[in-house]
């Protein structure tokens, strides 16, 4: 019986909030603009971006045209003093004035770049790069060292990492991936326990406002409420959550079908112009693009394990801070009021955030160790040291110790909820809410 009665304010808070018209329209919009910010980059690194002309002065005689060659700028020598020509190189129609020194060798800060405004610093860097190249490669021919053996010692070291198992068993395995993938669970958490926490507090505001809460609790016990909005703001929170994955994946892979073949040949076409070191670079990003890292990361981890365990601290832990977000709801009679208390609840949250970083550069730390322990952060840092690996005992311990905190704090919550959503009229203090714990009935 009391079962059913928690099924149907289940049912009740899941149906209302999926039918409103704001839970589509976010659920919508949420993979679009996510998707854009995964497009937009790429969009905007293959439209064709307009070539800027630079007039140089070269005092030195050290450069040649095809020492100037870029694909982004368009460099053009001239002679003349550098006074007058400063002032007509707008008119000309250049972008931008290059004098370089007589003593450049010995006076690279003697470069001056005038433009007839702030330059850019894609054009900034353009210049420097091309100058910096010269002058070093001049500098190592004075000293009698080949430029090409000098190339040549310029080692990148790309070390492979492998995980080695108790039996001995490798796996590759990639650093900067689970970081990546680590990051993006820590932040997702982070933003659902703030947002759907907030909404059961908002609901028990709403119905204690229009005085419906008290023709509800005639017909149920306070805690069977309290239980079943939490689960049912839940519900609704899920299965928006799995909106966002399924339609965010679709999405991206449409871009990606879009764009994967423009992108292909845009690679090929800049290997063609890149020679030498430049185009290995080239090649080597292509291969260690964040994607294929976490890609690499996700080939080596326990995918369902991972998804199971993402489920399991967003559903409890939710339910955890639902549950103290629900009790500052039923102590006050509007969202004014509730800030004070909500900061309390606030700072574990933004806390085991910060926690988070810290984990993600040292998931083994004592500190990364405590933090996914403890009920209020463990959902946010213990999803962090997932992808780098964590003992089995850990992770139940860490299960188990959220659970009981739950436990714990819907209990706490259920006496103040009990008391405060019949109580009107009376500013609600600390001291206030300490004595409703005690109350008996």
């Amino acid at each position: 019986m009391h079962m059913n009665k928690i099924l149907l304010i289940i049912q009740r808070e899941y149906i209302t909030r999926v039918l409103k018209k704001s839970f589509w329209i976010s659920s919508l919009l949420a993979p679009v603009l996510i998707t854009a910010i995964y497009a937009i980059p790429i969009w905007l690194a293959m439209k064709d971006k307009e070539v800027k002309r630079v007039e140089i002065l070269d005092l030195s005689g050290l450069w040649k045209q095809s020492d100037l060659e870029d694909k982004e700028v368009e460099f053009i020598f001239t002679a003349g003093k550098e006074q007058e020509l400063k002032m007509s190189f707008a008119s000309k129609g250049y972008d931008a004035f290059v004098s370089i020194p007589e003593d450049v060798l010995t006076n690279p800060k003697g470069v001056h770049i005038y433009s007839a405004k702030n330059i850019g610093m894609s054009l900034k860097e353009s210049v420097e790069k091309i100058i910096q190249n010269k002058v070093r490669h001049e500098l190592l021919l004075k000293a009698g060292i080949s430029p090409q053996i000098y190339e040549s010692t310029q080692v990148d070291i790309d070390s492979k990492t492998i995980t080695v198992s108790t039996d001995g068993q490798e796996t590759s395995s990639s650093s900067g991936g689970a970081m990546i993938l680590a990051g993006i669970m820590g932040m997702v958490l982070y933003v659902t326990l703030l947002l759907y926490g907030s909404q059961v507090m908002n609901g028990v505001i709403e119905e204690k406002s229009s005085r419906i809460i008290e023709v509800i609790i005639s017909s149920v016990k306070p805690y069977q409420l309290l239980l079943g909005k939490i689960i049912g703001v839940g519900l609704v929170g899920l299965t928006q959550f799995l909106l966002w994955i399924v339609l965010t994946i679709g999405l991206t892979q449409i871009t990606s079908k879009f764009y994967g073949e423009k992108v292909k040949n845009n690679i090929t076409q800049i290997k063609k112009i890149d020679s030498g070191k430049q185009s290995t670079l080239s090649s080597k990003s292509e291969e260690e693009s964040p994607m294929s890292e976490v890609t690499k990361v996700l080939e080596s981890t326990n995918i369902p394990m991972i998804i199971a365990a993402f489920l399991f601290y967003f559903f409890v832990g939710y339910m955890l801070y639902s549950s103290l977000f629900a009790a500052i709801g039923s102590a006050v009679e509007s969202a004014t009021e509730a800030q004070q208390f909500t900061f309390i609840v606030m700072i574990p949250i933004i806390l085991s955030f910060l926690m988070a970083q810290y984990t993600m550069q040292d998931p083994d730390s004592t500190i990364a160790f405590w933090a996914s322990m403890i009920p209020f952060t463990s959902p946010i840092n213990m999803m962090v040291r997932l992808p780098y690996g964590v003992p089995a005992w850990e992770l139940i311990l860490s299960m188990t110790l959220l659970v009981l905190g739950f436990l714990g704090c819907s209990w706490v919550s259920a006496r103040i909820y009990r008391v405060g959503i019949l109580m009107y009229g009376k500013k609600v203090t600390w001291k206030e809410l300490g004595k409703w714990l005690f109350y008996k009935g």
